[in-house]
């Protein structure tokens, strides 16, 4: 691996590690959604990037934002949804700190809200066996009422992820 290469890689893990290090305080619940909302804003004017005109530019917008595409790839595209996945290894992995999860994927959202769009975590890697993140996103007009955030799943219990 070239120097660059690495030098993005260990960077971009150092981001998220700090990024869910805040996410798990709830006390500083603002500061997290804050360093998301900040760092969509500057990603964003570094890479150009613009609106979505169709739901399939919000799956290639939202890629733009990482340092690689292969980390993310889309998996479906219909007329009002792009399915995508995040193979990147999130440091909440296994937790079940889905609340801690919400708040660190600001970033994610303000970038697809920014474009046009509402993006949606349906499963976590912070659910305990879960290994990579799916994510849906539409347009901001259209409905997601059917769409189920993993931070609000039946089965997630937040008195087991609270901070001690």
């Amino acid at each position: 691996m070239n120097l660059g290469k690495y030098r993005k890689k260990h960077g971009f893990q150092a981001i998220l590690r700090l990024f869910a290090f805040v996410a798990r305080r709830e006390r500083l619940a603002w500061l997290s959604v804050g360093l998301g909302h900040t760092m969509a804003t500057v990603v964003r004017r570094s890479r150009g990037m613009g609106q979505a005109r169709h739901v399939a530019d919000l799956g290639s917008i939202w890629q733009r934002a990482f340092p690689s595409t292969k980390q993310v790839p889309l998996e479906s595209i219909t007329d009002r949804t792009v399915i995508a996945q995040i193979h990147t290894p999130c440091p909440l992995r296994g937790t079940g700190d889905l609340d801690a999860c919400h708040r660190m994927m600001a970033f994610d959202r303000s970038v697809v809200e920014r474009s046009g769009g509402q993006f949606i975590v349906i499963e976590s890697q912070a659910t305990p066996g879960v290994t990579i993140c799916r994510v849906a996103m539409r347009m901001a007009d259209q409905p997601v009422d059917d769409l189920v955030p993993a931070h609000r799943c039946a089965t997630h219990d937040p008195l087991m992820t609270r901070n001690r």
